[in-house]
């Protein structure tokens, strides 16, 4: 009897140990330079779990204490596989598959990489500057590992109204910064902070407003409450929504597939992504609908010439065909693109290139300057440009984000097919489909009720306040459906608050803040928001007024709850001066009371996201 007690406990000690399970953590590297390796894709063979490796190669997973196998794989890499036996930490040199490489050459953009030759090929062990001339009959891309390139921020900062009343910036429904904010969480390390755009992150969401009426475009909403954050300052939502349209009464598209298959779209979340997100917006595709598919590597070609919708499988087809590799003609692709687009151009009709690139372009016109000049020039033809950024590592999100500002469109990063049948299906109107062009708004502020106020975002999308009136000022693109919010952050008057900056009275003129007359009328502020029809040139304008009456957090609407919370979390993973008390498990208890209903599932993630942040942010030195 004892023979067997003693044998159950020592079953159960070891089930119990067994079932441990804890989060090992480690780096991947390359064994001959010893470089970090990026998007090496490590597997938990007993529970199927996958993590990525990060910018700088680390990674962590869950594992068991006694049972667990990883495997490491990365293109053009021998596998590892791996048993955790208990560790916490597991380093990896990966290395190269000598097995493959008489059929593969390996490209990138290393300043000593060697460009491939007719007949024969170079492959290059990355950085180290050892090649062999072999046999070539395919092409695979290991990227260049931390190469992405973001805009950088200065964050807007308080403002006296009695010095500038009013705030004028162009709308922003570009969402990319929030899906690839998501895809460096999920890898395990906390975004560059010039990739955080608050206001994208605010505006990756749908929100609850009622649509125009009236046969006007667009509808405005204003809300005010305490800012969560500071709760001796006030928080104002300003909220446009576009008009719906139901897809059947949408009008005929004219669509040019723009793809990117230079070296840098080969290995996963790149050309094999951009396939299937594609394929997805085939599937939308009424017979009305036409689309032609323009490529681009060293050169520019076009792959299928305009095609009714009617004809799914060729399309598709011709998408499957496509093959990566060769340098990046970024610029003879969009000028190519433009022209197939003009040619078969529809009168009143949806005219637009969707562009699918990691940016990364090398050949030609490259720089932003460039790119920027050489959209507004194709920009005039009446033909849109959506922006689709793919892939890691060589990301240049700020030059596609300037591609579709420019381009009178929208810019989105495509992560995963989740993210893809986000864009391509769920918000097919809104990603394609524009009904309000050169959106601008325009905020003044009554300086009796307010002491200082600061635009939350939208940083690159600040406008003079005489372009507000300026028909030729560019301002944003709303498309069918579209939810735009910004939020302005209030100091109101009498409160003495350490965000407000003081100067010293003027020597040689008069204070201008004497002899400002400044009205008690209850209004804290006038929102004005000006907009073109998609195919007008004269802008239209729309006001409403915002009284200085301000309603508790506990009271307001959940969408403008929830989005306190995306734009908390904004400021914390900025790291940014004007956070104040905001922290990670406030934040996160006011999205889980603003959930709502989440068919799609998007705020949960959103929850489950802020909260691995809040872990991450602990290991910041």
């Amino acid at each position: 009897m004892r023979t067997i007690l003693f044998l159950m406990g020592m079953l159960l000690s070891i089930g119990g140990y067994a079932g441990h399970k804890y989060e090992l953590k480690g780096k991947v590297t390359d064994a001959t330079t010893k470089l970090a390796l990026s998007g090496v894709v490590v597997t938990n063979l007993q529970t199927n779990e996958r993590k990525s490796t990060d910018r700088e190669g680390n990674y962590q997973i869950q594992v068991d204490a006694e049972n667990t196998t990883l495997e490491f794989s990365y293109l053009g890499y021998m596998k590892q596989r791996i048993q955790a036996k208990g560790k916490t930490r597991v380093n990896v040199a990966m290395v190269q598959d000598n097995r493959t490489l008489e059929e593969v050459v390996v490209r990138g953009y290393a300043p000593q990489a060697k460009t491939s030759v007719v007949g024969s090929a170079q492959v290059v062990a990355a950085l180290s500057g050892q090649a062999t001339n072999l046999k070539v009959r395919r092409m695979v891309y290991v990227p260049n590992q931390n190469q992405e390139s973001y805009q950088k921020i200065k964050e807007n900062k308080f403002i006296n109204p009695l010095k500038e009343p009013l705030s004028t910036f162009a709308v922003d429904v570009d969402a990319a910064s929030y899906s690839n904010v998501r895809r460096f969480i999920d890898a395990g390390s906390l975004p560059d902070k010039d990739a955080v755009r608050v206001e994208e992150m605010i505006n990756y969401f749908q929100y609850q407003v009622e649509g125009p009426k009236h046969g006007e475009p667009v509808n405005i909403l204003t809300e005010l409450t305490k800012a969560p954050w500071n709760d001796a300052h006030q928080l104002m939502r300003v909220t446009l929504k576009a008009k719906d349209i139901p897809t059947d009464k949408l009008k005929a598209s004219n669509l040019v597939f723009l793809i990117d298959v230079s070296g840098s779209m080969m290995g996963p979340g790149r050309l094999p992504l951009v396939k299937s997100s594609l394929k997805m917006l085939v599937d939308q595709l009424r017979d009305i609908d036409r689309v032609a598919i323009v490529t681009y590597a060293g050169s520019a070609g076009v792959k299928l010439e305009s095609t009714s919708g009617s004809q799914k499988m060729k399309i598709k087809t011709a998408i499957d065909e496509l093959e990566a590799g060769g340098s990046t003609a970024g610029a003879a692709g969009i000028k190519k693109a433009y022209e197939i687009a003009r040619q078969n151009l529809i009168k009143g009709g949806n005219n637009r290139i969707i562009l699918t690139s990691d940016g990364d372009f090398n050949v030609g016109e490259s720089s932003d300057e460039s790119m920027e000049e050489l959209i507004g020039k194709e920009s005039k033809s009446g033909v849109f440009l959506t922006v689709l950024g793919y892939g890691m590592g060589n990301l240049k999100d700020s030059k596609m984000e300037t591609l579709a500002d420019k381009g009178h469109g929208n810019y989105a990063y495509i992560d995963n097919i989740s993210e893809a049948r986000k864009a391509m299906v769920t918000e097919f109107g809104g990603t394609l489909f524009t009904v309000a062009k050169d959106v601008k708004i325009q905020v003044e502020f009554n300086p009796n009720y307010v002491q200082a106020y600061r635009l939350v975002g939208y940083e690159n999308r600040l406008l003079e306040a005489e372009d507000f009136n300026n028909d030729q000022k560019m301002g944003g693109d709303m498309g069918v459906g579209h939810v735009v919010t910004a939020l302005y952050e209030i100091v109101p008057v009498g409160v003495n608050s350490t965000m407000v900056g003081t100067v010293d009275p003027l020597k040689y003129q008069r204070n201008s803040t004497k002899y400002i007359e400044v009205r008690g009328n209850g209004e804290l502020a006038t929102v004005k928001f000006r907009y073109k029809e998609p195919d007008g040139e004269k802008s239209k304008l729309q006001q409403q007024v915002v009284q200085a009456k301000v309603a508790d957090l506990n009271k307001v609407s959940e969408d403008l709850l929830f989005a306190t919370a995306v734009a908390e979390l904004g400021l914390l993973l900025r790291d940014s001066d004007f956070k104040q008390q905001a922290n990670f498990d406030s934040l996160i208890a006011r999205a889980k009371a603003a959930k709502g209903v989440d068919n799609e599932g998007y705020r949960a993630e959103f929850i489950r996201m802020a909260e691995n942040a809040r872990d991450l942010s602990k290991t910041r030195l």
